[in-house]
């Protein structure tokens, strides 16, 4: 299906060149002279291979037919990540490279979206936002104010952050899957 090359964004799956590509980052630039042009930064999904393209606004760019499909994680070993289809009980298998930085915020029975392209798995989208223990923090600093800073900690699933001066150790935040951002204190 053809659409504008304004139209794209973050997590779209173009065809170029025969080959297919994932969408990373998409830019409109208009400048007070000349043509408004877009720029699509995207990773070939057969070899991780990233590309920027240039087009102009109103050109048409092929969009590959992608179904979006929920799945629910099961578990990984050495051949990858392994996927359940909650409708049919079908199980797929994905490769570390296609999940990337997001491996660290999957845990068992965790629900996340599967695209897919002729029965073949081709990216993932985690939900927005996940709940995870603090495991190793900074005491706090006395005179250190709530409002202005923020200490590194160490979560659960490994990942570092900054959160504020109140949390302590074994405390349960809530995190954006995105960057691993602190949005708050778990409510559980």
């Amino acid at each position: 299906m053809k659409v504008i090359a304004s139209s794209l964004r973050k997590g779209n799956i173009v065809e170029h060149e025969g080959q297919l590509y994932v969408v990373l980052n998409a830019e409109s630039f208009h400048p007070g002279k000349g043509t408004p042009t877009t720029q699509v930064d995207m990773r070939r999904i057969s070899d991780g291979v990233k590309t920027a393209q240039r087009y102009k606004t109103t050109e048409q760019v092929e969009r590959a037919h992608v179904e979006e499909r929920e799945h629910q994680f099961l578990y990984q070993d050495g051949e990858g990540f392994h996927f359940m289809n909650m409708e049919n009980y079908d199980q797929i298998t994905m490769q570390d490279d296609i999940i990337g930085d997001q491996a660290a915020y999957l845990h068992p029975e965790m629900k996340v979206m599967l695209a897919m392209h002729d029965g073949n798995a081709i990216s993932i989208v985690l939900p927005q936002k996940v709940t995870l223990e603090v495991t190793d923090t900074e005491p706090t600093t006395k005179g250190q104010t709530a409002s202005s800073s923020y200490k590194p900690a160490t979560l659960s699933n490994g990942v570092r952050t900054n959160v504020p001066p109140f949390i302590s150790i074994g405390t349960r935040i809530v995190v954006m899957t995105s960057d691993g951002s602190y949005v708050e204190r778990a409510k559980e």
